[in-house]
Formats: C-alpha cells, sequence, structure tokens
C-alpha cells in the first residue's frame, strides 16, 4: 500500500506540475479522523481549506458504501462556497486488503475557463453541469448542511408541504449519502423535517 508520505510527495508533485489553480488534497478514510479528514494539502487556497478540515461528500461515500462498489470519480465538476468551478478526480487508495484508507483529490479551478466557455468548450468538456457540482464542504456542519439541502432539492418541494412518504424519501437519500455516519446529525434532521429522532429512525429503516 501507499504510505502516507508518498502520497504527500505525489501530491506535491501533482501541484507544482500544474500550478496554483491545482489544488491537491489527501484524506485521510479512518472513522476516528471523519472530522478532521484532509491531512495534507497544496493550494488550500482554491477552497479555502487547510490540514485539519472536514470531509468532502466522496469521504462520507467511501465510509458509508460497500468497498467494493467505490470506484474512482474522474473529471467530474464540483463547486466552492464562493462559486467558483472546479475539475475534480478523486482516486482512492487501498489497503492490501482492497479498503480505501486514503483519498488523493485533484481539484483544478477552471472559472478563467467556464467565462469563455464558447472558445475554450473543447478544453473543458464535461458531462456536468454547473448547476449539478458539488459544493466542497470544509466542516461536517457545512457537509451536512449541504446533504440536507440536497435531500430536498431531491423531492422538489419545501418540507412543510412534503409529506410522510416524501420525507422518508429524503430522509432515505440522507441515509444513502453517509449524513448519518456525522455526529449528531440525527438530532439536526429531526428538527429540520419537524419530526422525532423515533420518527427519524422509523424512516430510515423502513426500506431495510
Amino acid at each position: 500500500m501507499i504510505s502516507l508520505e508518498i502520497l504527500k510527495e505525489i501530491a506535491h508533485g501533482i501541484a507544482v506540475q500544474f500550478g496554483s489553480n491545482c489544488e491537491v488534497v489527501v484524506h485521510d478514510l479512518s472513522e476516528s479522523s471523519l472530522n478532521s479528514s484532509v491531512v495534507y494539502i497544496e493550494n488550500g487556497h482554491v477552497s479555502n481549506r487547510k490540514v485539519g478540515d472536514g470531509p468532502s461528500h466522496v469521504v462520507l461515500d467511501a465510509l458509508h458504501n460497500d468497498n467494493s462498489k467505490t470506484e474512482d470519480h474522474l473529471g467530474y465538476l464540483t463547486r466552492t462556497k464562493d462559486g467558483r468551478i472546479l475539475k475534480s478526480s478523486t482516486i482512492y487508495i487501498r489497503n492490501d486488503e482492497g479498503v480505501p484508507v486514503y483519498i488523493l483529490a485533484i481539484n483544478y479551478d477552471i472559472t478563467g475557463f467556464m467565462m469563455t466557455e464558447n472558445a475554450l468548450k473543447s478544453f473543458i468538456g464535461s458531462e456536468d453541469s454547473d448547476a449539478d457540482a458539488e459544493k466542497i464542504t470544509n466542516n461536517v456542519n457545512d457537509l451536512l448542511d449541504d446533504l440536507i439541502e440536497r435531500s430536498v432539492k431531491k423531492i422538489g418541494k419545501p418540507v412543510a408541504y412534503m409529506t410522510k412518504e416524501e420525507k422518508t424519501a429524503a430522509i432515505q437519500f440522507l441515509n444513502d449519502s453517509g449524513a448519518f455516519l456525522i455526529t449528531k446529525s440525527g438530532d439536526k434532521v429531526s428538527k429540520y423535517f419537524g419530526i422525532s429522532k423515533y420518527t427519524l429512525y422509523s424512516y430510515i429503516d423502513v426500506n431495510k
């Protein structure tokens, strides 16, 4: 298995090769590091992150999903808090048993290219759209807020107008996204959807 020190050397080399618009991040996937999964970062100004910051969506996916189904995700779009668009790749680093233990993430700021998209379309082609770009978050609270926002968007109506079945579907989306790996997420989700924690857990269990 590639060690953390070697990953740091690889990350540094990629960042130097592609310049200051290229952020390279190493995430530690051990559950003990969930709240501070970023263990190394080059050009952190791209997403305004630093060592010790929290996980991204891909980290939760890796922790929550079946390891045998976890695949590298290359050339997709992400979006920073301040609205810049990044072309990103996520590479899972596995141990000898095939379990992902680190993530090497590459995020290249293509905002300048997007502003001249008509002239440069062939260089930045992606099947994703700006609107579908995942947000890059700095901590677990922001990540949970974004997942809740996405769950509501998936249903297509405010919580106040959701039926029981629609709330169940939204909460199942959160569960499938790994949201409940975040400490005290149940309290926040229950309050947001206006239900008790007992009801929340019954919604989670409904499709098991």
